[in-house]
């Protein structure tokens, strides 16, 4: 199917159900055109924004839903610490966020945050702001990133999925326009 022009914020805010916060770029686009995964700027209204990408995909938040339904939160977290391998992985795909989110903000703005005391809500803090990376907060998060970058667990789920994106005989954010 060729690919569209379409409105991003709009497109967005349809598929998160309300106004995206702060500001955004698109990471990932389906093969129609939609985003499926944003980038988020790490600070939003003047406080830390943890969460890097984000999943906005409804059809990939519906199926990735039924997988945290269904236990593999805890499931992952389990097999995580059996397989160095792939903890050792995750470990570094919380330090590759920790430094792409350290990139992204201005020296006025970590200094804003150091002043006020928040900037500790992002030292240290890796995918979506996890701080015990050995824990898994959300199925999501992990998958948005292995979308947009690398992320062990997140190619777990994915594969998981019978799809990726929605069928073309029923597009969901074809009607978010």
């Amino acid at each position: 199917m060729e690919r569209k022009a379409v409105n991003d914020s709009k497109v967005v805010a349809n598929q998160l159900g309300r106004t995206p916060r702060g500001a955004f770029t698109v990471s990932v686009r389906c093969s129609y055109g939609y985003p499926q995964v944003i980038r988020v700027h790490p600070v939003v209204a003047g406080k830390p924004f943890p969460t890097l990408y984000w999943l906005t995909c409804p059809f990939l938040t519906r199926e990735i839903g039924h997988l945290e339904a269904a236990g593999w939160v805890n499931q992952l977290e389990v097999r995580m610490m059996e397989q160095p391998d792939l903890r050792s992985a995750m470990h570094e795909a919380h330090q590759h966020t920790c430094a792409q989110r350290d990139q992204l903000m201005s020296p006025e703005e970590k200094a804003a945050l150091a002043a006020d005391g928040t900037l500790v809500g992002l030292d240290g803090r890796g995918i979506g702001g996890i701080s015990d990376w050995d824990r898994l907060k959300c199925l999501h998060l992990h998958a948005a990133h292995a979308l947009a970058d690398e992320n062990a667990i997140g190619d777990i789920v994915l594969q998981a999925l019978p799809a990726l994106e929605c069928s073309q005989q029923k597009v969901i954010c074809s009607a978010y326009e």
